[in-house]
């Protein structure tokens, strides 16, 4: 029987030792995603989801007590890669098979092209700006280069800068002022100034990891930055002035993305390694 989530990190809390910052549970049953589990986003009810439950091709849904099912299928041989919400019922998910980001309505599961660039190495994860602008990341780990790209309904992908290294994570400050990319083989992590029209300048060095890869990032709401260490089975928090907080292990060693419940009080990540989402309490 699978103990609740509350109950495995309050007897975590009191048995583990003091060295230790803090340890991940597994929030669902290993193996009840594939090993390209990737996403993930959590909706105004408390809800995870992510990409490739069972399958490739499908998104996953969790609800708050970590009961996993089949939320949908994507159409045309689509595969989903990073998640966001833009709104209560519209979630839009990177299709890096068809060059794609995808508009579902989750009330309905209508799902439609929101934007289409055939020039695309592979749309992999998105982050999304308060006035709607989305921003992606496309990486080619043929030839460790990637782009970053502006994605609108009104002008579509729109390349924001090309030739960069192995492009994978990328978030928006909450307060909308900054954009953050990673390269995963590279090992470093940019921030720019995003423009009053969606744009991005003044390009600077924001962190440098000397070993591991990098995945998915995902701000808190206090502008914190939390990093996936990809191989390593740990996530990296940085303020948001570049400054080193904290180190959360993993029970897996491959995360490769993260989103936080509704209150930022826990964290979810998804294992590549495992084929699960894992959990942690940010409050201890």
């Amino acid at each position: 029987m699978k103990h609740c989530l509350f109950f495995n990190l309050i007897l975590f809390f009191f048995l583990a030792p003091f060295d230790v910052i803090s340890q991940s549970v597994d929030y669902t049953q290993p193996g009840d995603f594939t090993k390209g589990i990737e996403g993930p986003a959590t909706d105004y009810l408390g809800n995870v989801y992510a990409v490739n439950y069972q399958e490739e091709g499908t998104i996953g849904i969790v609800t708050p007590d970590g009961k996993a099912s089949l939320f949908l299928k994507l159409p045309n041989g689509s595969i989903g890669n990073g998640i966001r919400f833009g709104g209560k019922n519209k979630m839009y998910v990177a299709d890096y098979i068809n060059h794609n980001i995808l508009k579902i309505t989750t009330e309905t599961k209508k799902i439609e092209v929101f934007a289409h660039q055939s020039l695309a190495n592979q749309p992999n994860d998105i982050a999304i700006s308060d006035i709607g602008v989305l921003y992606a990341s496309d990486p080619n780990w043929v030839t460790n280069t990637g782009n970053v790209w502006k994605v609108t309904k009104e002008k579509g992908f729109e390349l924001l800068e090309g030739n960069m290294g192995t492009t994978n994570g990328i978030e928006v400050s909450p307060d909308n002022k900054k954009l953050y990319v990673n390269e995963s083989v590279q090992r470093k992590i940019w921030v720019y100034d995003i423009t009053n029209t969606g744009f991005i300048k003044n390009k600077k060095l924001f962190f440098s990891f000397d070993n591991y890869g990098l995945d998915g990032m995902r701000c808190d709401n206090e502008g914190n930055l939390y990093i996936c260490r990809y191989g390593k089975g740990s996530i990296v928090v940085l303020s948001e002035k570049g400054v080193f907080i904290k180190e959360y292990m993993l029970n897996g060693k491959k995360p490769t993305n993260i989103t936080f419940g509704s209150n930022y009080e826990t964290f979810f990540i998804t294992m590549a390694d495992r084929g699960c989402i894992e959990a942690i309490s940010n409050t201890f």
